[in-house]
């Protein structure tokens, strides 16, 4: 009976609306003539489209309309959705970073559609246009709380600019989109950032306490008459990579050409068939190198374009802070040898259908076979998950997933226990109308040869956010035996109580536009030592937002860590580690301060001084950066942590530097290269990347890569490819 109530409650909860009651709409004109797409909208057709407008302030202000207003109009025809637009300014002098696509709202002026093609509140497709045409596009979910610029989609714009105000023109294919036959209305939202006079504002008003993509707050586009099919095309995206590499640790020189690709085959109206043969994920994009001084494994994000698609239907189940995830998609591809060493596993091909069956039911099915390796004694591998969800109320849901990784030989250096782990859940997402309340609540098992019993892992915890106030209670248990081949859990066999606390400031005056005050209180437990304490952190915290759109931070921590086993936070080689089975108590202070990313010199800075563990830190980093508008940004970051241990423990002055130049030719061709000292890591690397954009979608990359030892200066490892992509829709 307990159970039905709590569950009805949820429910309920999921279904309450306290929205807008009657949101902004308009409608759409249907034409049937094509667009010559030039920024200028000087075709007589855009004169007989209705207009929206009237846009309110999100940033500096919420209750108050735009200083300097934006207008569009929509047309559509058969095959093509056209918007246009007109954005009022100060000046000409606009704020664009970089010709490149998929460029970052924090250092551009920009205006940007969200389209909830199934009027779930929960997912969105998203396209954003510079003052200078340049184009980026991703994938909204989890209600606006995730963005993924990593999809790529074909769609045109074009921007003219003048003293006061810019134009575009935007066109976007119906088969670059995924929508109900026979919709006549979508959920919908233009909103713009107008970083030349440090102000966002948005058509449908967004309170300020909650994201300028949150998708709870959206306006209404109406389609008369209604649409067809999406007619998604068959598309083919080949490739060809020659790549050439030495190791100078080994002496091993190879050299070595592959070709495969990926298709997107489209199934009804909701559905995408994603095959992929023989993958290349080599390093077109390196992954940051980051100094890591805690215990455990940090999460890094998927960039394969494979994998992109729907991420959130395969990626959002399990813990919201990261603590247990059934699947993580960075698992694939990726194996350890015989040594423990993590290195890279061949994929064979695989198969991902994902999408909307309809406006309730969402499902996702992925497939994907991995290489044997001997000589690393890495077997072959079967990796599969399935996922279903339903939607509940106006924007919560329900989830189910199945998690399969299965070795597909008889090898006989896999262990018996190694021959597959499963996965099986339930997810409840909780999402009110007005996205003041939140919530996730789940129930996870795993299960490996010869271990069916416990396993569990689940996570009660839900956020209360109106105006002023933010509140969020946490509750996670992880079975010791818990485990997720294909997820990611950093640590098993703990009980979390998590408690946090903020108060907004908005004031009226001053430079501040918010500020706020915070208490977070973190516990963890060991059920398995009688529920022994293990951690704990409070953490008072100050944040700032200031009216010029720089940010600062002020905190202190109070820890606490109980470690179970010894421990070398340095991670020095040879060194002695600190003590296991020992309580740790200690306290630091926190600062970080970030400038006004608008500016054309950008700098920043954070740093802690404290304790730690038994002896004492002081870490400090800053970033620095100058960008000429809009071909090139230069920049570098720096990172230090001094950690002071009691002999005969390992001190260390650990070094993490990063310059980096991006260059914008056009926007066909971007050079890039970034450069990582590590002394942690023992690692300098140098990635350079010349990209050339010969046609929509598709690319031609020469990337250069090299690595030395920091200790003797001494080659490590070198490579060079190119590599060929190219889109083509059938």
């Amino acid at each position: 009976m307990k159970k039905g109530v709590l569950l009805g409650f949820l429910f309920a909860i999921g279904g309450f609306a306290l929205g807008q009651n009657t949101p902004k709409s308009i409608t759409a004109k249907y034409i049937m003539e094509e667009i010559v797409l030039d920024g200028n909208m000087d075709e007589g057709v855009w004169q007989t489209a209705g207009t929206g407008g009237d846009f309110w302030q999100f940033f500096p202000s919420d209750t108050e309309q735009a200083e300097y207003q934006t207008s569009f109009k929509v047309l559509y025809s058969k095959t093509t959705l056209y918007v246009g637009v007109k954005a009022e300014a100060a000046n000409g002098n606009y704020v664009v970073s970089s010709l490149k696509r998929d460029f970052s709202a924090l250092t551009n002026d920009n205006f940007s559609l969200l389209f909830d093609t199934f009027n779930d509140g929960n997912t969105a497709f998203f396209f954003g246009v510079t003052p200078y045409g340049v184009q980026r596009e991703g994938l909204v979910s989890a209600g606006g709380d995730d963005f993924n610029n990593t999809w790529d989609v074909k769609w045109q714009a074009e921007a003219q600019r003048f003293d006061d105000h810019y134009t575009v023109e935007i066109a976007i294919p119906f088969t670059s989109l995924k929508f109900t036959e026979g919709d006549t209305k979508w959920r919908f939202r233009p909103y713009r950032w107008n970083n030349q006079s440090n102000e966002q504002s948005t058509w449908a008003r967004v309170p300020q306490q909650q994201k300028l993509s949150s998708l709870a707050y959206m306006g209404e586009l109406n389609f008369e008459p209604p649409l067809g099919k999406s007619r998604t095309p068959f598309a083919l995206i080949p490739y060809v990579n020659t790549l050439s590499d030495k190791d100078y640790v080994t002496d091993l020189s190879t050299t070595d050409f592959k070709v495969g690709g990926d298709a997107k085959v489209a199934i009804g109206n909701g559905m995408n068939l994603d095959i992929t043969v023989n993958p290349d994920f080599s390093n077109v994009e390196v992954d940051d190198i980051f100094t890591n001084l805690t215990r455990f494994e940090l999460r890094l994000p998927e960039k394969r374009q494979f994998f992109i698609d729907n991420s959130d239907l395969f990626e959002n189940f399990g813990n919201t802070f990261n603590e247990a995830k059934p699947f993580f998609s960075r698992r694939i591809g990726l194996a350890r040898d015989a040594n423990g060493n993590l290195i890279q596993n061949d994929i064979i091909g695989g198969i991902r259908l994902s999408g909307n069956l309809n406006k309730n039911w969402r499902l996702g099915v992925l497939n994907i076979q991995t290489a044997k390796d001997e000589s690393n004694e890495i077997a072959s591998n079967n990796n599969m998950m399935m996922a279903l969800q339903r939607k509940v109320g106006k924007r919560s849901n329900v989830g189910v997933f199945w998690v399969n990784r299965q070795a597909t030989g008889d090898e006989d250096y896999i262990e018996p226990s190694e021959n597959y782990n499963r996965v099986i859940g339930i997810d409840y997402n909780l999402a009110s109308a007005d996205d003041i309340w939140n919530g996730k609540f789940y129930i996870h098992k795993s299960f490996q040869p010869e271990d069916h019993k416990g396993n569990l892992s689940t996570q009660a915890t839900f956020t209360y956010s109106p105006r002023k106030w933010r509140i969020i209670e946490d509750l996670v248990y992880i079975d010791e035996d818990f485990r997720a081949d294909l997820g990611f859990v950093p640590r098993t066999d703990i009980l979390k109580w998590g408690n946090g606390l903020q108060r907004i400031l908005y004031p009226k005056k001053g430079i501040f536009n918010t500020h706020a005050l915070q208490f977070l209180s973190l516990v963890y437990w060991r059920p398995t030592l009688d529920y022994k304490k293990t951690d704990h952190e409070y953490i008072f915290s100050w944040e700032a937002a200031f009216k010029d759109q720089a940010t600062a931070e002020a905190s202190f921590s109070n820890n606490f860590i109980f470690l179970t086993t010894p421990f070398d936070p340095t991670r020095s080689e040879g060194a002695i580690p600190i003590p296991g089975n020992q309580g740790y108590h200690f306290n630091q202070f926190n600062f970080a301060y970030l400038s006004n990313n608008t500016k054309l010199l950008t700098y920043g800075a954070n740093g802690t001084v404290g304790r730690f563990f038994n002896g004492d830190i002081i870490s400090v980093g800053g970033q620095v950066a100058f960008r000429v508008q809009p071909w090139a940004q230069f920049s570098v970051a720096l990172n230090y942590d001094g950690i002071r241990l009691p002999a005969p423990y390992a001190s260390a002055d650990i070094w993490l530097v990063t310059p980096r130049i991006d260059v914008t030719f056009n926007k066909k061709l971007f050079w890039s290269t970034l450069v990582q000292y590590s002394n942690q890591r023992d690692n300098l690397g140098v990635n350079s990347r010349l990209q050339w954009r010969f046609a929509p979608l598709s690319d031609l990359y020469l990337v250069y890569n090299d690595n030395y030892f920091t200790q003797t200066f001494a080659p490590r490892f070198r490579s060079i490819n190119l590599k060929l992509t190219y889109w083509l829709n059938l």
